[in-house]
């Protein structure tokens, strides 16, 4: 599969997202460890989670720990794949969302995700959501600890504006490797954060590229230009989708949150989907509902 590089790291252009294996509506763990073994198989290199992609408030780190199990279990060498996790966004079991960006719960929480994941270090650990009640300077300050420390190999950031990234660069002292936020045909909001990223060589990997759980099926339905150029290309237009938003810089590494083997094995063609630059340029211009 085509690389791209997230900090020190190559890693495949088309990653996977773990989140819809371990919140509701979650398959049975076997379908989850088939669909991260899929992954693999088809040269997955980057898999992203959390330690709030869990369901029920005992089981904080549930995707991780998941991860963790299809990693070892998998029969071919796991050795250079990235797994990159978050902390400071919290699920209290109601279904809700809430968030923590003191710096001695995020060492705490990367402390526990390492013990969750194994190995000497994690990969890259990004702050996941900045907290209204904690400077957010204060919050990237944790993962400069944590990088000093070891705990932590590579430091990112997520749900981040512009000026946001320019701090957390700062902060970290030119550290910065990646920046996630939500991103996809329907959701283009973070455009200027995809540019920055590209201008500061900072990967950015877009979350619910597809459109999000629910409503990445009917994609196509949704956006007459993606199905359009689908059917010229005799593929799916979510593959479409991926291809596009590769397209639109080298910094760029979609992050497909994925349930069944068969999505992520569509997913990863995207990889190999070339788009003309009018194609391109149709699909960017595409008028939103």
């Amino acid at each position: 599969m085509q690389q791209r590089t997230i900090g020190s790291r190559k890693v495949s252009a088309i990653g996977l997202g773990g989140m819809p294996m371990s919140i509701e509506g979650r398959p049975d763990e076997d379908r989850s460890i088939r669909t991260i073994h899929a992954a693999l198989d088809a040269g997955v290199t980057l898999i992203d989670t959390a330690d709030a992609y869990h369901r029920d408030a005992g089981e904080v780190g549930h995707n991780e720990s998941l991860i963790a199990k299809a990693l070892s279990s998998w029969s071919g060498s796991a050795a250079d794949v990235l797994v990159a996790t978050k902390g400071g966004h919290l699920r209290p079991g109601d279904g809700s969302w809430t968030q923590n960006g003191r710096p001695d719960h995020l060492k705490e929480a990367a402390k526990a995700s390492l013990q969750r994941l194994g190995g000497d270090a994690i990969g890259l650990y990004q702050f996941h959501r900045p907290d209204p009640d904690v400077p957010y300077a204060e919050s990237v300050g944790a993962l400069v600890e944590l990088l000093d420390e070891g705990v932590i190999e590579m430091a990112g950031i997520s749900n981040a504006d512009p000026a946001q990234i320019r701090e957390a660069q700062d902060v970290l002292g030119g550290r910065l490797v990646s920046v996630q936020n939500q991103f996809s045909p329907a959701f283009r909001s973070s455009r200027a954060e995809l540019d920055l990223c590209a201008e500061l060589g900072i990967a950015f990997l877009p979350w619910s590229p597809l459109g999000g759980i629910s409503r990445a099926g009917d994609l196509g339905s949704r956006h007459d230009a993606f199905a359009e150029v689908a059917k010229a290309h005799d593929v799916s237009p979510q593959r479409v989708a991926l291809a596009w938003e590769l397209a639109l810089a080298p910094t760029v590494v979609p992050i497909p949150g994925a349930s069944r083997p068969e999505s992520i094995e569509d997913s990863v063609q995207a990889a190999d989907l070339e788009l003309t630059a009018d194609e391109v340029e149709r699909l960017s211009a595409e008028t939103l509902d």
